[in-house]
């Protein structure tokens, strides 16, 4: 199923290829759902960068949420020079380098283990009374699944994300100010209404006492059918019992149905069955086709067979498995043809890498409504080189 339709006229040869197109009307419609449900619901929605960092439209971003999270020292970076509103990092594990670096930037961190708060807790308390707007906090694992692909799910046994209630008895607090959870990928209302039931009934002497409370992200808010009502429904009520701030931080939710890929067809071969190769690549430029796994859809394509004419698509690299799938057109492919992978916005540009040397696609921003088209960034080889050494 096609979601980003504002691009099936889209003229393909406007922008190199292999290129990353975000639609930026669509994007800032994604921005005035969150903010309605900010305002609504009087939780403070926060971007997470590790799904969507294209700070070119970090203005965007910034007159609509109250901030960005990041899930390291330079994704936090690049949240302090780009984005306005409140900056919040995460990550499994800082260094002392780490600390000192985030300190200055950063209005909330969150710690992932006890060992890493008693390491700098001397630290962070020093900071605070120095800074008051500075919070820390601390990821918990309520130790309830709600995804199905183990890969994506930080509530699996032995996930080294979060901190089980059992490890938090017996430890001094003081100074913590919220805790962060996080357990869905690309799920509705009612995982998150489960998820916070099982907070509420493992970590209840612990709500009391804290001052925000972060929902994390996997929120699919802007999807047709996301039960909005009831988002702002279990925020109020949650901030109500227990007297916290809200937070909440999609990521997919931002750019989801906002952008293509576009791709052109270099060869077409032949071993049992029709194979087309494309100046893109599974690997390199949407892993999570692979790691997911998922099927990208294509404008205009179909299942195998669903059409006269079926193809194996795959990239350039040498890996065998570098996939895309198997689809089928109304009409045979040619070389130099152009394809468009649809939504591949969200979770793509962040993720890719010059295997092969295989260059990064470029990124434009298209406008739907005026029909200008903006490349941005170009790709070459100064940027695979300097990766190396």
């Amino acid at each position: 199923m096609i979601y980003s339709n504002s691009f099936e006229h889209f003229d393909t040869s406007r922008v190199p290829s292999p290129c990353y197109v975000v639609d930026e009307v669509v994007f800032e419609n994604n921005l005035k759902i969150l903010a309605d449900v900010q305002q609504r619901s009087g939780a403070k929605v926060l971007a997470a960068l590790k799904a969507f960092s294209m700070w070119h439209l970090a203005p965007l971003v910034s007159k609509y949420l109250s901030g960005v999270c990041a899930s390291g020292i330079n994704e936090a970076r690049l949240g302090n020079e780009f984005y306005s509103g409140e900056l919040h990092v995460f990550s499994a594990a800082y260094s002392k380098g780490d600390i000192e670096s985030l300190l200055p930037i950063t209005d909330h961190l969150v710690l992932n283990s006890i060992p890493q708060w008693q390491r700098f807790k001397e630290k962070l308390l020093s900071h605070k009374q120095k800074n008051t707007d500075f919070s820390v906090g601390l990821r918990i694992n309520p130790e309830h699944s709600e995804g199905d692909i183990e890969i994506y799910d930080p509530c699996a046994p032995c996930s080294r994300l979060g901190i089980p209630v059992s490890q938090l008895e017996g430890h001094d607090l003081t100074g913590i100010d919220g805790l962060h959870f996080h357990t869905l990928c690309e799920q509705g209302v009612e995982p998150l209404a489960r998820t916070l039931a099982a907070v509420e009934e493992k970590f209840a002497s612990y709500l009391p006492h804290m001052k925000w409370i972060n929902f994390g992200g996997g929120h699919h808010i802007t999807k047709p059918d996301y039960d909005r009502e009831k988002l702002i429904e279990l925020i109020k009520n949650f901030a109500s019992k227990y007297d916290v701030n809200v937070y909440i931080e999609p990521g997919e939710a931002l750019a989801i149905h906002t952008g293509v890929l576009v791709a052109e067809v270099l060869d077409i071969a032949e071993n049992q069955k029709q194979l087309a190769i494309l100046d893109t690549s599974a690997t390199c430029h949407m892993p999570d086709t692979l790691e997911m796994p998922y099927r990208a859809e294509i404008h205009g394509a179909g299942e195998e067979n669903e059409k006269e004419h079926s193809y194996r698509l795959g990239g350039m690299t040498c890996l065998a498995g570098d996939i895309i799938g198997d689809y089928s057109f109304d009409t045979p492919l040619e070389v130099g043809q152009r394809l468009m992978f649809d939504d591949m916005a969200h979770y793509t540009m962040v993720k890719t890498s010059t295997f092969n040397g295989i260059g990064l696609p470029a990124i434009a921003v298209w406008n739907s409504k005026t029909d200008t088209v903006n490349v941005v960034k170009q790709f070459g080889y100064q940027d695979f080189k300097e990766r190396l050494s």
